[in-house]
């Protein structure tokens, strides 16, 4: 991951959000700059990931804050092992604790689930995609994780990528309405800005066809059989998407269709967050 201001942006959030006028537990016990350290440890099967983002909040949280990273975002570890040591001032790691152990949890069991959903369509060419059903202001974070776990991501936002879906289409008042607006939008506003429409039916399908100059095509709660049909109708002319109802029980069938992309919502909101502790390390 490449940081920038907008991550940083959101530790300060998080930090303000947590620390409100000063962490009194550690204030009423702890002398403020006395020295320690800490160990991050793994208390699940699972593929890592937010490792480098905890690396940041403790650096963020003090400049002199030192991390030593025993694995490595993507790394599939078992239980036991240790995923960093760090040293700094008692007060900085206990601030840091919760937003690291928050942020890491929910990262891993993204990058755990996204690798099983990736793992089940081995062989095949087709990508799997995340979607924009994430947390709000988490979202950087989570997209990381997916791609963690070794799948790709969607658009990340509304900002980057025409995707025209059934309430665009139904308040626009049908399919060529929506794809003729859109062709001219980007024509006078984003020139080169892909489109992507929704269909949710092979008459959908058809209706694209003949209108054309689109990039992709969401088949969108097809059943395998549909797809294999729409794929035949669009002879490969648009780059295609499945989204809708797929899962990890039957994943493995609709990328056997040959379908480009499978879109996936679950890889993010059905995941479950990974056990992790941060522990002081007493000499």
């Amino acid at each position: 991951m490449i940081f920038n201001d907008s991550i940083d942006k959101l530790i300060a959030s998080a930090f303000a959000e947590d620390l409100g006028d000063g962490d009194h537990s550690s204030l009423c016990c702890i002398e403020p700059d006395v020295q320690g350290s800490a160990v991050l440890k793994v208390k699940q099967n699972c593929r890592i990931a937010g490792v480098d983002i905890a690396r940041k909040i403790f650096e963020f949280a003090d400049g002199d804050a030192k991390v030593v990273c025993k694995l490595k975002d993507g790394d599939d570890v078992v239980s036991g092992e240790i995923a960093f040591e760090v040293t700094a001032r008692i007060h900085t790691i206990l601030k840091c604790e919760r937003l690291v152990l928050n942020t890491m949890q929910r990262m891993s069991g993204i990058a755990t689930l996204t690798a099983q959903y990736v793992h089940a369509i081995e062989g095949h060419r087709t990508q799997l995609l995340d979607t924009r059903k994430t947390t709000p202001n988490f979202r950087v974070f989570e997209k990381e994780a997916v791609r963690i776990g070794g799948a790709y991501n969607h658009r990340m936002g509304l900002y980057d990528m025409i995707m025209l879906k059934d309430n665009h289409i139904d308040y626009c008042g049908s399919i060529e309405k929506a794809v003729l607006k859109a062709r001219n939008y980007v024509a006078r506003v984003k020139p080169g800005m892909k489109i992507e429409v929704e269909a949710r039916s092979l008459e959908d399908v058809h209706a694209l066809l003949q209108v054309g100059q689109i990039d992709r095509i969401m088949l969108d709660n097809f059943s395998v059989k549909n797809i294999i049909d729409a794929l035949a109708l669009i002879q490969g002319k648009y780059e295609t998407e499945a989204s809708g109802g797929i899962h990890l029980g039957n994943i493995r069938e609709y990328a056997a269709t040959g379908v480009d992309f499978i879109s996936c919502g679950a890889l993010i909101h059905q995941a479950q967050s990974i056990d992790l502790s941060l522990k002081a390390s007493i000499h």
